[in-house]
């Protein structure tokens, strides 16, 4: 058996992770330590991390696989350069920026301050949507499943169906670049003023105040094609050497502009970001989200053509579509989901690193991502030491005491900062890096946004409720563990859960057993004792930045936003009177 480092690196949501025997024991991503939203630069700081909480040296690691290959789809790339000359030189450029990645052993070298003489791995480079493939079959403990990936692009690919049985993923189809899922959603959310990368989510929230205005202009920006569908290129600019994204010298990301003139000819011009939002820019979030879903489904149907079941593995970016994906169990034949919890680019690297260990290796392994808990925890000792370090007030408790206190607190109105266990894999907070509230409290959503989060009016905080209890609040039973379906509330409950029910009656909930997670099962169970209620507000434990990674993190937003209570390990928190800004 080997141990394998797992790498997304050069790429949105720089990450590393480690796979020892078949199992992914530890996975950080970048931004969590360096505090760089969506770093795209080398994970030096998750690599040196992995290593140090996995007590695994260099000269340990038997592989490495990265989530990139640029030798994959060639002649897909020289088929669209032939056909346009003027790109040659382009796609020349873009192959001498991923030539780095064919020497791993110096990036490690020289960021990680590595011995040479101890690199004694196995390079492997991983084709972008095998790897997005592997971080969820081979997470799902299925025998066999149909796959598929959707992103933006990633080695010239947008979209993968595949056939996966055992150790093999075989590729059924592929969507090349320029046609593309992700940049056509990317590009409209630009337009009405959501330029930045990983702005997608927030327009997805926006979609269901809008109406369906733009039906006919949608309709001609996708068409079905024989692999799927085919992006008009009236609506968008030529696609270039980097499709419309760069990375900065400082691991940014930057997004260029995507749509053509076609958007401000006949949708009037662009909205500016922070600017009114106006019921034109809440009709084409409308329209984006429809079309979207529309090809989405379709995809996920021809899959099910190829590979007939009841169960398909998905990840890429567009998995993180958890309205997509929760009308997908309702409208396709697929009835089980497995998403990579990371199912954007971090997920990459504990993906690769899978790849290398079933598919090339032949390691056997009967794991299961029955949680996305991988990431890095903290001592209660140390995080005694922090405390005391900033001089906040605590009071230590035990388990049943600490649970006590934080649920009638949060029974009580008040906005709690929790702060516990090992870090989620993936941008979702599932109860141990979270800021926790009523979820029926009135103007809870408002309070959260004045006094914490500064997030746009619209956009909805998502409910934890006890595994057992899903189908008697929630119209569909398929548990979401890593919060990626949005399902509707039953009616009877929308108004005592109105903190978390969305403008269309739905949640973005997460499903929360307690083999999964015993200390926040047992904190949603100790409020339903107190209100009835077996939801508890969820909403990620950060102010306009990553989420929280280090108990420093922790202690610094508690103390400069207006969060009323902090417990961090067995550490219980509350700011006095005069440290309360009302």
């Amino acid at each position: 058996m080997s141990i394998i480092l797992g790498l997304n690196t050069f790429h949105a949501g720089s990450s590393a992770a480690l796979v020892i025997d078949g199992k992914p024991v530890v996975a950080i991503a970048e931004e969590r330590l360096n505090r760089k939203k969506y770093y795209a630069g080398f994970p030096a700081l998750a690599i040196r991390r992995c290593l140090e909480f996995s007590g695994v040296r260099f000269s340990d690691i038997d592989a490495v696989a990265v989530g990139r290959d640029s030798s994959a789809n060639l002649h897909k790339k020289l088929e669209f350069a032939l056909r346009h000359p003027s790109k040659l030189l382009n796609f020349a450029k873009m192959r001498s920026k991923k030539k780095v990645l064919d020497d791993i052993r110096a990036l490690i070298v020289s960021h990680c301050d590595a011995d040479p003489a101890e690199l004694k791995f196995q390079q492997y480079n991983i084709e972008h949507h095998l790897a997005h493939t592997a971080s969820a079959f081979f997470a799902s403990g299925w025998d066999s499943s149909a796959g598929i990936t959707i992103d933006g692009s990633g080695d010239f690919v947008s979209s993968m169906l595949s056939r996966c049985h055992g150790s093999t993923i075989e590729p059924l189809k592929r969507i090349f670049v320029p046609h593309s899922l992700g940049t056509m959603y990317t590009a409209v959310c630009q337009f009405i003023g959501y330029p930045k990368y990983g702005d997608e989510g927030k327009v997805m929230g926006l979609a269901p105040l809008g109406e369906d205005t733009y039906a006919d202009f949608f309709s001609r920006m996708l068409r079905p094609s024989a692999s799927g569908f085919e992006l008009n290129p009236q609506f968008f600019l030529p696609f270039g050497s980097n499709q419309g994204m760069e990375i900065t010298d400082e691991g940014e990301m930057v997004v260029h502009r995507l749509y053509s003139d076609v958007f401000e000819n006949e949708l009037g011009p662009p909205r500016e970001p922070h600017a009114e939002i106006t019921k034109r820019d809440m009709d084409v979030a409308y329209g984006l989200q429809k079309i979207f879903e529309r090809y989405y489904l379709s995809l996920l149907a021809s899959l099910h053509d190829l590979v007939p079941g009841s169960k398909v593995s998905m990840a890429g970016g567009c998995a993180l579509n958890s309205v997509a994906n929760g009308k997908a169990l309702l409208e396709t034949p697929f009835t089980e989901h497995c998403i990579q919890p990371a199912a954007a680019d971090d997920g990459l690297a504990v993906g690769a690193a899978l790849y290398v260990s079933r598919s090339i290796l032949g390691e056997p392994s009967n794991y299961v991502m029955a949680d996305a808990y991988l990431g890095d925890q903290y001592s209660d000792a140390f995080i005694r030491s922090e405390l005391e370090r900033y001089g906040v007030e605590f009071i230590s408790l035990d388990r049943g005491h600490l649970l006590q206190r934080t649920s009638e607190e949060i029974n009580n109105g008040k906005v709690v900062g929790w702060f516990q266990g090992r870090m989620e894999w993936g941008p979702r907070a599932l109860g141990n890096r979270s800021i926790l509230a009523h979820p029926g409290f009135p103007d809870m959503k408002d309070i959260l946004n004045a006094r914490i989060k500064h997030r746009e009016w619209f956009r909805p905080f998502a409910p934890s409720v006890l595994a057992e209890r899903q189908s008697d609040l929630f119209e569909q039973n398929e548990p979401s563990p890593f919060m990626l379906h949005v399902y509707k509330i039953k009616p009877e409950w929308r108004e005592r859960l109105s903190a978390v029910n969305h403008v269309d009656n739905t949640g973005r909930l997460q499903t929360v057993a307690r083999h999964e997670n015993p200390l926040y099962y047992d904190l949603i169970t100790e409020f339903e004792k107190l209100s009835g209620i077996p939801v508890i507000l969820n909403t990620s434990f950060n102010e306009n930045e990553p989420i929280v990674c280090r108990p420093s993190e922790a202690i610094e937003c508690y103390l400069r936003t207006r969060m009323d209570v902090l417990v961090i390990g067995s550490f219980f928190c509350v700011k006095s009177r005069e440290d309360r800004t009302e």
